[in-house]
């Protein structure tokens, strides 16, 4: 091919020139490739050295054909050999090939046998594999949500955690290096927990001891919106709920700290119960323990009463939201402290009370302390019994009230019949006090009532006094039949005591007159009289019959009789004293030669007095304005004769009789003829 071509690359490696050489050799191609530094790659064929390469080439060629002619002819005995031993060796490769065929196929059914065992084999390993992993996968996916829980510091899951991780978990991932190493984790990451949580507990306690006054004042006034509704079954059950104030404690406890106690240990529980409880006791002392000064205003109760409302309403959620911090028991027991000390301060302090308004506030800011504990589940039984002693107290400093009321009108009191210029004024003063004289309507106006001022200022007192005592006796849990018997003894103690004294201190109090004295009479017998009325005012206002078998009566009736007596003794009295000034100014001679015609001066101006005194009698009843008289004239009589009698006169003249005979025929006249006299 190359000599047709007649080209020839000359290649100017040597490396290169003897790898192509050898190749042309064994492939008998017939070309030489030359190598010579005088032809750097320039072609043969240009210059006149053409013809001595092709001539060189041509000798060169034939050597190499010689040269391959010897070497076949020396080797073809050899290959022909070698060529029937191939044909020998045929057949045995093919003997060789079905041997080799047979015994594979032979290893192969062999095998199978060992192969179901060993696929066998690592199906059970893989299902081992499989098992260890699926105990072990939850071991891992656990402590890594523990880890996250300790990150986010949210302890309480992590506890339950914890307690899953170490119960349940562990013991069945197996023996394992990381199982281990978490096992050993567990103990320090509880230590770590317990004493976070020691310190949120500490943090809790301080913070629900500076909020337990807002959270009883919230709880407080939940109830007594409630309460004034009327709705005290919703009461128990708003208070159980999502109410105002465990919403308020919820916020207190960011971190639940008291639940974490139901997942530690027996010990570590017992150290969380033991201090929260001793703390509780201090704060608890602390709470119970009132200001000095309490009693001097209703808010130091109320801020009193928030304390202890706010302490129990947390122990009442602690109670209701953990297991095991409190139990039932110790926060009865803390209650029966709590009630004993609280009914103590109560009673030494409202002692010191002298405003029956600030009592009454304390007992209604009592009912809704008791209210809203009751509402809670604690018993406050006790608590409406001191009530009850404490209704005494009230009654008493209402009694020293009206007293001085009482005292206030009598002082104020003109003691004169109460005039009436218009129909207008009339029923207003009706409306005041019960009055019916058919015979006084009939008369026009202007015109007089018999009594002063002193009878509807008294009888609306009254009515006053009952009202307050229904207040006290209000939300109290009372049935209708205690409250009418309340209020009806309160009343007697009112009227047999605080009035009858005011009454009395009035009559006997110096320099009252003989007109006072006759208008008392004729008020008190008008008040007499509108017992029944006050006897139906207090039916009508506690629904019970004034005719119920062991109602109370009032005793108003005898009251104001006793003191209508009292003042008809005094009169009687006062006449007298009177009587015995006017004969201190008697002055006889009781040697006079001879008596006078005319009755002596004092005793004509006794007379006189007599007259204008019983004239003032007229509207009294007539016993008491003749005993009056009879008492009188009886009086005189007897100190005339005592004039005749005394040590001092021994001698008596005839006509110093005749002279002392003129003053008893006056008044034997007088006593005839009193109207005449009095002309």
């Amino acid at each position: 091919k190359y000599k047709k071509q007649k080209s020839v690359q000359i290649i100017n490696s040597p490396a290169a020139v003897v790898r192509l050489n050898i190749f042309f050799i064994y492939s008998n191609f017939d070309i030489v490739l030359l190598c010579s530094p005088c032809f750097p790659g320039r072609s043969v064929y240009d210059g006149q050295d053409h013809g001595l390469f092709m001539d060189k080439l041509e000798g060169r060629i034939r050597n190499h054909d010689r040269e391959i002619e010897k070497m076949c002819n020396h080797h073809f005995q050899g290959f022909v050999d070698s060529i029937t031993e191939l044909l020998k060796v045929r057949g045995e490769a093919q003997k060789l090939k079905c041997q080799v065929t047979e015994t594979n196929q032979k290893l192969q059914n062999d095998g199978k046998e060992v192969g179901v065992l060993q696929c066998r084999l690592q199906q059970r390993n893989i299902a081992t594999t499989i098992d260890k992993l699926t105990h072990c996968l939850p071991v891992l996916e656990m402590y890594s949500k523990l880890q996250e829980q300790m990150r986010a510091k949210r302890y309480y899951p992590a506890l339950r955690t914890l307690e899953q991780l170490e119960g349940s978990c562990l013991p069945q991932a197996g023996s394992y290096r990381f199982c281990a190493i978490m096992a050993e984790n567990i103990p320090r990451l509880r230590t770590h927990i317990r004493d976070v949580s020691m310190s949120d507990l500490k943090d809790f306690l301080e913070s629900i001891r500076k909020h337990s006054d807002k959270i009883g004042e919230t709880a407080m006034k939940q109830v007594c919106v409630l309460v004034f509704l009327n709705d005290w079954n919703s009461v128990v059950t708003e208070l159980f709920t999502q109410n105002e104030s465990r919403l308020l404690v919820n916020s207190l406890i960011p971190t639940q700290v008291f639940r974490m106690c139901i997942c530690f240990t027996q010990g570590a529980r017992d150290t969380f119960e033991n201090y929260y409880r001793k703390q509780r006791r201090k704060q608890a002392r602390l709470v119970l323990q009132p200001h000095s000064n309490m009693h001097e205003t209703l808010e130091g109760y109320r801020h009193y009463f928030n304390q202890i409302v706010g302490f129990f309403v947390v122990e009442d959620h602690i109670l209701h939201t953990t297991q095991g911090l409190v139990n039932r028991a110790y926060v009865e027991e803390l209650w029966e402290l709590a009630l004993s000390k609280t009914i103590a301060a109560l009673r030494t302090h409202s002692s010191y009370c002298t405003d029956p308004d600030l009592i009454l506030d304390l007992k209604n800011l009592i009912v809704l302390f008791a209210d809203t504990l009751q509402g809670y589940g604690f018993p406050v039984n006790q608590l409406f019994d001191m009530l009850l002693e404490m209704r005494d107290q009230y009654g008493e400093i209402l009694l020293k009230k009206w007293n001085q009321s009482f005292r206030q009108i009598l002082d104020q009191d003109n003691y004169s019949p109460i005039p009436v210029a218009s129909p207008e004024e009339y029923q207003r003063i009706a409306g005041q006090c019960p009055f019916q004289d058919p015979e006084l309507d009939k008369m026009p106006f202007p015109k007089k009532l018999p009594f002063s001022e002193f009878v509807p200022k008294v009888y609306s007192q009254l009515k006053e006094f009952i009202y307050a005592c229904l207040k006290y006796s209000e939300d109290l849990h009372l049935s209708s039949t205690e409250i009418d018997d309340m209020i009806r003894k309160s009343t007697n103690l009112l009227l047999t005591r605080t009035l009858s004294h005011c009454l009395h201190y009035a009559i006997k109090k110096k320099n009252v007159g003989l007109a006072e004295l006759v208008q008392i009479i004729i008020n008190t017998t008008h008040l007499e009289q509108s017992c029944h009325y006050l006897e139906e005012f207090i039916s009508n206002i506690t629904n019970v019959p004034p005719d119920t078998i062991n109602a109370t009566k009032l005793y108003g009736t005898s009251t104001f009789k006793d003191a209508r007596h009292a003042a008809e003794e005094e009169i009687y009295t006062n006449l007298n004293k009177k009587i015995d000034q006017f004969l201190q100014l008697a002055d006889y001679d009781w040697m006079a030669a001879q008596g006078g015609g005319q009755a002596s001066d004092y005793l004509s101006d006794l007379i006189a007095f007599l007259c204008s005194t019983f004239a003032v009698f007229t509207h009294l009843p007539g016993k008491v304005a003749q005993t009056a008289c009879m008492s009188a004239c009886k009086h005189l009589s007897t100190s005339l004769l005592q004039l005749l009698l005394e040590a001092d006169v021994r001698q008596v003249s005839m006509g110093a009789l005749q002279q002392f005979n003129v003053d008893p025929l006056e008044c034997e006249f007088y006593q005839g003829n009193p109207g005449k006299k009095n002309e």
